[in-house]
Formats: structure tokens, sequence, C-alpha cells
């Protein structure tokens, strides 16, 4: 991405070609060859208008780093050790777990204005366009193995809940394991991916991905009913910045605490988002389809399927959880 053009533009106004080329120190073809990429390479609608220039309609709502820092509260602020925020990357998680194995301290949260391979669960991808959507990873070192990480993402996901709704984003709702929803359509997803000594040190990487303002254009390629937090408020929101900003409260602290306090610190509040409470389901492991009614989650996150021959703890895994 051409990053000194699209701080030019994020203000939504007209600007010249002349007097881009001159804040950029580049010649007016320069400049019309920039905006020319951008329009191919990314989703900007970009109106270039003779006798006014170029611009951006609605500007771009571009991700502010000292916006961020300066709206995390004392322990939020004091937990995060690092904040990279980079104009385009393969992945946010894959992108923080490179850095990981190279002993990055824990406390980094990355995010970016767009994902080139951005990731879903069972390795779906995972729509990522430009300056439009949060995609922010999380790292975070434990020394109590893998077990004490048990329903973490479930967890994860109450923060997010918490989170949208200090940005009045209402109605929120969590659907087991790992996607946040508004009115049963998709508004965002989480991914958690760990490496390390199964009873000892080790480290988790973890993703989230919000729709902010979701593109039409570039939501062709998802396969489910979705939303953004811009159709929910009517755009009425604190933008990218604000709203990464709010997410990075409640989920810094829920994570350094969580090996000493456990899933079951917030397996109540989970259960009062549930989406698919006493609702029928259909899980699908690999060529076992398995029908029941969601009874909720146990203390370690399993779900509690309620089936013919009794109530079954699900974990996590290769496992899809679909109304019926």
């Amino acid at each position: 991405m051409s990053g000194p053009l699209l701080l030019l533009l994020a203000d939504g106004e007209f600007h010249s070609g002349q007097d881009l080329a001159a804040a950029m120190g580049v010649s007016r073809t320069a400049v019309w060859k920039q905006v020319n990429r951008l329009v191919a390479d990314s989703v900007l609608a970009i109106e270039s208008v003779r006798g006014k220039g170029y611009r951006v309609r609605g500007g771009i709502d571009l991700l502010d780093a000292t916006r961020v820092t300066l709206a995390l509260d004392g322990r939020a602020n004091a937990l995060m050790t690092r904040l990279e925020i980079l104009d385009t990357v393969d992945s946010t998680n894959a992108r923080v777990m490179r850095l990981a194995a190279q002993g990055c301290s824990t406390g980094l949260v990355c995010t970016a204005e767009q994902q080139s391979a951005g990731r879903g669960r069972r390795g779906r991808p995972w729509v990522s366009p430009y300056a439009s959507n949060l995609y922010v990873s999380l790292l975070w070192k434990f020394t109590q193995g893998a077990a004490a990480l048990e329903g973490l993402s479930l967890a994860v996901g109450v923060a997010v809940a918490r989170a949208l709704h200090t940005c009045d984003v209402p109605n929120v709702k969590l659907k087991w394991p790992n996607d946040v929803l508004h009115d049963s359509a998709k508004l965002g997803g989480i991914l958690l991916e760990m490496n390390g000594d199964a009873a000892g040190n080790g480290w988790v990487v973890i993703g989230v991905g919000l729709n902010v303002a979701m593109p039409k254009a570039a939501a062709g390629n998802i396969d489910q009913a979705w939303t953004d937090i811009r159709t929910i408020t009517g755009n009425q929101h604190r933008g990218r910045s604000g709203i990464l900003a709010a997410l990075l409260n409640e989920l810094l602290p829920l994570v350094a605490d969580f090996e000493q306090q456990g899933f079951a610190r917030w397996r109540d509040e989970w259960q009062s988002l549930d989406a698919l409470a006493d609702t029928p389901v259909m899980l699908h492991a690999g060529d076992a389809p398995l029908s029941g009614i969601a009874r909720g989650v146990n203390a370690r996150g399993a779900l509690q399927l309620e089936t013919a021959t009794g109530v079954q703890s699900v974990y996590g895994g290769e496992i899809s959880v679909r109304a019926i």
C-alpha cells in the first residue's frame, strides 16, 4: 500500500494531484500511478474528479497508535509491552507466532490494516480488506501447561462481548466454540494457537477478528450470514482505534489472570451470552455428525450436548456447530 498517499486521503476530502505530489515529494504522474495501483490492489474506492482531484468518499479509518494507547486504562497499558501496527501482513497470528519463536516478550499486540492470508478456524480464509475491520493478535506466555488454558477461547469471547458493549454495540452473542454473533449473523471470530511444553512453559497467540465496516465488494467470499459494527450502530461508533483500545482493556487483564482464575471465573457470563442455549444442533466431527440439544458448557469449556443416550461433553478441535 502507498502509506503517505493514504494518510493524505484519509480525511475524505478532495486533494488535487498537484497538492498530493508536493506533499509527497513526487511527480503528479507518480501520484496518478499510485492511485491506480491502490484501486487495482484493494477495495478502496478512490474517486477522481477533474478540477477537484482525488478523494476516498467517507475517508479512511486508519489505525492510530497514539489514539489506541491514550484510550488504554492503567492495567492494560502496563500489561501491553509492545504495540505493532502494520500496513499489510500475511496474518497477524502468523506474524506473532514468528516473533514468539524468536523470543519476543509476552504482552506483544500486533494489528494490521490488511491481511493477505488471514486465517479463521480450521484453516478457512478470513476476509481482511484494507482499513475496514480489526485483525489483532496478542502473545502471552504461560508456565502451568496447556491444561491451565482450558476454556481460554471462550473467556476471550466474553472479553470481546464486554468490549463491544462499552462501544455501544448491543446484543452480542457467542457461539461455541469461537464465533461472535449479532442477530445470528457473524460479527467476529477468535483463533488461538499454542506452542510449548504441554505440562510447563509455553505461549499462546490469541487472534481476534471483528467486522467493523466490511465493504460489500470484499464480502463476496464470505460463506455465511455476516454483519459489521457500522451496520449495527448506524455508523455511530468509536472507530477502529477506539474499538481496539476497548478490546485490549478487556483482553489483557483477562489473559494475565487466566492461569490463576481459569475458565470457571467466566463460565456464567459466557452462558448468559450463549447463542445456542437449549437449541437443537448438529456437530460435525469428521464423518461422524452428532445431533442433540446444546446445554451450555462445563467448567472446562466443553459443550454439553444432550443426546438420546445422555449428556456428552464435547471439547474443541475440528468441530463445527450449526443450529438445525
